[in-house]
């Protein structure tokens, strides 16, 4: 118990570099921690872009290709899928929903998506949550137009503003539907997903635009006015996508297999959950590559406690000979010094957690809002119990080289005065 307490007072004595020597530590583990429960959970949210919809359906390509445009309204698609294909998707007794896409146009670069109201009805993003309206309604009238929060936010749109909608995607095109300009009735709240980057009109006024328009350019002597368009048949005759819901999740496969093999056109149904862990696995590289800069860091803060470990034993060679002199053997002196480094070690990872949490609690809302992913508050999970045990092991690890040097001096050498 003696010595016990010396090795506190000598602790309590050089407390300024063991503080700093905690903070090291606790700012390691929390970024560590930090950067693995993000990687987690940007995972899972990237999975979830997509919640709730058993099956995205397109015109025969490649998932990751399905996917990226009708999801993330990256590239085109192949081919568009016919209205009555469609219909007969629809109809099938198994399905539930269904909501039609169409994709080919844009504003100031942001991708156009003419849907019908199911979509703000079935559309689920995250751990199954639904859009929400932030300012205005849904669209009601044949020319308006609902944004994402990014749209709105960038381009300075309120409630009731004219916006003109492009023909093409690109970020610059001179063929613009000017004649039937739309009305913003509704501004999405944010969501963290491609929705944010989106101008959501109705499916016939994707129809009503191109109405005078063929081949990608005005019909020559030919020009059909806003009005006019409301009295006419606004039926599409393509779509580009369909996202579909079924009745239960047991028929996944038997409809899938309808689509794949659907003898009027060749189309391609796909698990959205499997075509984005695809995705994943593709651009998911860099989750790795920060796991591994984190890990670097807490290896640099354990070598500072190792260096301030080695500094601080050149000065206290004869408070070892002391605790040897009032009867500690060389073994204590070692569990002493590892000890210590343990300890060090340890309430380093209790302040680094503690640390993590309070700025959860303060960051939650802003990353849940600004990119769409929610990181809980709460215990480590299993993994991070794995990643604090290795931290403290080679802090007891790092404290055996000042440890061993601790028990290789002797007596004798801790007592001489050195000229």
């Amino acid at each position: 118990m003696a010595i016990l307490s010396l090795a506190w007072k000598s602790f309590l004595n050089r407390r300024f570099t063991a503080l700093l020597t905690v903070i090291s530590i606790a700012l390691s583990v929390a970024l560590l921690v930090g950067v693995e429960r993000l990687r987690t959970e940007a995972r899972a949210s990237f999975a979830n872009t997509l919640s709730g919809t058993d099956l995205v359906v397109g015109a025969r390509s490649g998932p990751v290709q399905l996917l990226l445009y009708a999801v993330f309204r990256i590239g085109d698609a192949t081919n568009n899928i016919s209205w009555q294909s469609y219909q007969d998707i629809a109809a099938h007794p198994k399905v539930d929903w269904t909501v039609p896409i169409s994709l080919g146009d844009s504003h100031h670069g942001f991708r156009v998506l003419g849907t019908s109201p199911a979509y703000f009805e079935h559309f689920r993003y995250g751990r199954d949550r639904r859009l929400a309206i932030e300012e205005g309604q849904p669209f009601a009238d044949l020319y308006d137009a609902v944004l994402g929060a990014e749209v709105a936010e960038k381009l300075g749109y309120k409630i009731g503003d004219s916006i003109v909608v492009a023909h093409g995607t690109g970020d610059v095109s001179f063929a613009k539907h000017d004649d039937k300009p739309f009305r913003v009735a509704g501004i999405l709240a944010r969501t963290g997903t491609p929705v944010d980057r989106t101008v959501h009109v109705g499916l016939e006024a994707i129809e009503a635009i191109h109405i005078d328009w063929q081949s990608g350019a005005p019909i020559p002597g030919l020009s059909i006015s806003a009005d006019q368009t409301r009295s006419m048949d606004l039926t599409p005759k393509a779509i580009t996508a369909v996202l579909v819901g079924l009745n239960s999740k047991v028929a996944i496969f038997q409809v899938q297999r309808f689509i794949n093999e659907y003898p009027e056109e060749p189309l391609l149904a796909i698990l959205p959950g499997v075509a984005l862990s695809q995705l994943w696995n593709l651009i998911g590289v860099a989750e790795n590559a920060l796991l591994i800069v984190s890990a670097f860091v807490v290896v640099v803060g354990l070598f500072g406690m190792q260096t301030a470990l080695l500094t601080s034993l050149n000065e206290r060679r004869r408070e070892m000979a002391i605790l040897r002199s009032v009867g500690a053997r060389p073994g204590h002196v070692f569990a002493l010094i590892i000890g210590e480094a343990g300890f060090l070690t340890l309430l380093g990872v209790l302040s680094g957690m503690a640390l993590l949490s309070v700025l959860l609690i303060a960051g939650q809302p802003i990353i849940e809002s600004r990119f769409g992913i929610f990181v809980p508050l709460g215990g480590p999970t299993t993994y991070e119990w794995i990643l604090l045990g290795a931290v403290v092991a080679a802090g007891f690890l790092v404290g055996s080289i000042p440890g061993y040097r601790a028990y290789r001096l002797s007596l004798a050498d801790g007592l001489s005065v050195r000229i």
